[in-house]
């Protein structure tokens, strides 16, 4: 298939009554701008009349095409399947609830082309949400801050633009969605920047996402944090703390049965090693220890069964 210059990532569950209000308005945006678009919807299963409009469009405008899911896997798995289908040298992902606006989307493309930027993640300054999804929102987003080092408002935000060496290059799973600027930048793309973008009230439905995924969220994030820094490398976490333990209780047991030793020599008044709180630390601290160093030896073992040639991108070359 021939490339384009835009691919559009939508994925929808449950949106019957937004779907042809929002096609008809990135056709408009998007002819406007005479960028040669693709439009990729993913339907995660929903069990309204989604699929079934999907379906009308994709027959009468060439520039669409729907992929549906036997079941709701979450929107991981619906945009890991638009960027495999892609075929822009630019890919926009939003939501299919009218909240975010094609209007922004020439300007998030201009973003990546011009600026040769990796990622352009869009920013809702001004939201229309109720109070207890944006106080939480807010945390999650400085929490998220702090431990990846980027320096981004709105994680959260749907609205993102791509250079296609990302998303061709980057696997995402599970809920890793709200993570994918840390997993580019883990994977070397690193030229990611913001764009402050419009936030429009909800005009059809409800919300798809309630307070859990704030709690999983931050279970994600530190799934997310430990996979890209020790995936190569699982024995420098494993072996350190392992070795520490087993050290600490190695030496506590050699104090127990000194102490003990030198008191009998003495003869000092002494009790049982196994009545000493110590003795029952240090056998925990030796248990510990030795299994978090055979943990990282056997992820090495598998780390070299199972390595895989594309977890290394070559960026460049000198030759074609």
């Amino acid at each position: 298939m021939k490339d384009k210059d835009l691919s559009i990532v939508i994925p929808i569950y449950n949106e019957e009554e937004s779907i042809p209000e929002l096609l008809e308005w990135i056709f408009r945006v998007v002819d406007e701008s005479k960028i040669n678009t693709e439009v990729l919807l993913i339907d995660d299963g929903s069990t309204d009349r989604s699929w079934s409009i999907i379906q009308e469009y994709s027959e009468k405008e060439n520039r669409v095409t729907g992929f549906r899911f036997n079941r709701n896997y979450g929107k991981s798995a619906a945009l890991q399947t638009g960027f495999d289908q892609s075929n822009g040298k630019v890919v926009v992902t939003m939501d299919a609830d009218l909240q975010d606006s094609p209007d922004e989307i020439p300007d998030l493309v201009s973003m990546i082309n011009d600026l040769k930027l990796h990622i352009v993640s869009g920013w809702k300054k001004k939201r229309h949400d109720p109070i207890s999804k944006t106080i939480p929102s807010k945390l999650f987003n400085w929490v998220t801050r702090k431990v990846s080092g980027i320096k981004l408002h709105d994680f959260n935000c749907g609205l993102k633009a791509y250079s296609r060496d990302v998303v061709k290059n980057i696997h995402v799973y599970g809920e890793m969605h709200r993570y994918i600027p840390l997993i580019a930048k883990w994977n070397g793309f690193n030229k990611i920047g913001e764009k402050v973008v419009a936030h429009r009230a909800r005009k059809y439905g409800t919300t798809k996402y309630g307070m859990k995924r704030f709690v999983t969220g931050f279970l994600d994030l530190l799934s997310v944090t430990f996979v890209s820094r020790f995936k190569k490398n699982p024995m420098h976490f494993f072996g350190v703390f392992g070795s520490l333990s087993f050290i600490g209780g190695f030496f506590i047991t050699i104090w127990v049965i000194g102490e003990k030793l030198y008191r009998q020599y003495h003869h000092m008044a002494r009790r049982d090693v196994v009545d000493q709180p110590l003795f029952f630390l240090a056998l925990v601290a030796l248990i510990v220890g030795m299994q978090l160093f055979l943990a990282g030896f056997i992820a090495e073992m598998m780390i070299q069964v199972n390595e895989r040639k594309g977890d290394y991108l070559i960026s460049e070359t000198t030759k074609k």
